[in-house]
C-alpha cells in the first residue's frame, strides 16, 4: 500500500484574543506577539508547559522569517498508540519513554492586526481555542488579566439584524456555565435566561419565543428584535445554538422573513494541507502555516471589519 500524498482539507479558524472581567469581554491594545513568541523560543520546556485537565506545551517555529506557535496536547500514558508498516502489515505498540511523549498539535499564526489569530488543528484531539486560553492564562502571559479567544464573527449576519424591522421567532440554547457571558445585559431575553439558570442550577436552557404574524403584533416583533440585538455580540460565546426569523419591510410589497444564524457564522476557511513532499518528507507544519496566512490574506478586509481594526 503506497503512502498517500493527497492534500487533506482542514479548517482555518480565526479568533480574537480579548480580556474578560466579570463576564464582560474587552478588546486589548495589540500585543507584541513577536516578542512573546521570541520569549517562548528562549525558555526551557518546563516554562512553556501548563498542566490542567491535560498537559499543554507551546513551541515556536520560524517560517519565512516569522514566528508561529505550535500548541501541543500531550497524550496520556493510558492511551493506546500503535504504528503499522503498510508494506508488510506488521504493527507494533508505541511505548512511552521517560524523556519522550506523544502529542497532538495545533498550528497558530498571529496576524498583524487586532490580536487576531488563525488556528488549524492537526487532528480532532489537538488543542482548540479553549486550550489556547488555558495555556495563555495558566502561564500568565498577561500578568493578572484573564484572556479569552473568541470567534471572529462575520459582520454580514450582524448587519442583517440592523436592517430588519422586527423578529418573528428566536430559538436559543445556552448552558449554565455560559450564563456569565451574558454579563450585565438587562433585556428580556438575557433576564429570562439568567433567571432560569439561577432557579434551576446546573442546567441547559432551550428557549423558543414566537410572535404570531399580523400587523397587530408589529410592536411585539420590534421589541423581540431589540432583545436579540442586545445579545448579538455575545451570542457566539454564550450560546450553543441561536437562530432568529427576522422580518424585513418592503414598501413596494409584502413583508419578507429570513432565518439568520447568530452563532454559526464565524469567519472560517477550508484549505488543503499537504503532509509530505515528493520525497516523502514531512511538510505538514509549513503547509499549515502557508494555508493559514493565505486564508488570512483572502479574508483580511472582513477580519479587520469584524474586529474594528484599521
Amino acid at each position: 500500500m503506497a503512502v498517500s500524498r493527497v492534500s487533506k482539507e482542514r479548517t482555518v479558524q480565526f479568533y480574537e484574543i480579548v480580556k474578560t472581567e466579570s463576564g464582560e469581554q474587552y478588546r486589548m491594545l495589540p500585543a507584541d506577539w513577536d516578542q512573546i513568541l521570541a520569549v517562548i523560543a528562549g525558555v526551557n520546556v518546563a516554562d512553556r508547559t501548563y498542566v490542567a485537565d491535560a498537559t499543554f506545551v507551546g513551541n515556536t517555529i520560524t517560517i519565512d522569517a516569522e514566528y508561529h506557535l505550535l500548541l501541543h496536547r500531550v497524550k496520556s500514558e493510558g492511551e493506546w498508540l500503535s504504528i503499522i508498516n503498510w508494506d508488510t502489515g506488521e504493527w507494533r505498540e508505541l511505548e512511552n519513554r521517560a524523556r519522550e511523549g506523544y502529542v497532538d498539535s495545533t498550528v497558530i499564526s498571529f496576524l498583524s492586526f487586532g490580536n487576531v489569530i488563525g488556528l488549524m488543528q492537526g487532528s480532532t484531539a489537538a488543542p482548540g481555542h479553549k486550550s489556547l486560553e488555558r495555556w495563555l492564562n495558566g502561564l500568565k502571559f498577561f500578568s493578572s488579566a484573564t484572556v479569552v479567544a473568541r470567534p471572529v464573527v462575520s459582520r454580514a449576519e450582524v448587519e442583517r439584524l440592523q436592517t430588519a424591522s422586527g423578529a418573528n421567532r428566536i430559538e436559543i440554547r445556552i448552558g449554565s456555565s455560559k450564563v456569565a457571558a451574558l454579563g450585565d445585559r438587562s433585556g428580556r431575553l438575557a433576564s429570562m435566561l439568567r433567571r432560569a439558570s439561577e432557579d434551576y442550577g446546573d442546567i441547559n436552557v432551550t428557549m423558543i419565543i414566537s410572535v404570531p404574524r399580523g400587523h397587530a403584533r408589529q410592536e411585539d416583533r420590534e421589541r423581540l428584535l431589540d432583545d436579540i440585538r442586545e445579545l448579538a455580540d455575545v451570542m457566539p460565546e454564550a450560546a450553543e445554538r441561536a437562530r432568529a426569523a427576522l422580518v424585513y419591510s418592503d414598501p413596494s410589497g409584502p413583508e419578507r422573513s429570513r432565518l439568520v444564524e447568530l452563532v454559526e457564522h464565524n469567519i472560517t476557511a477550508k484549505r488543503r494541507v499537504a503532509a509530505l513532499d515528493k520525497e516523502g518528507n514531512s511538510i505538514r507544519i509549513m503547509s499549515a502555516v502557508h494555508a493559514i496566512l493565505e486564508a488570512a490574506d483572502e479574508h483580511e478586509a472582513e477580519l479587520r471589519t469584524a474586529v474594528d481594526a484599521e
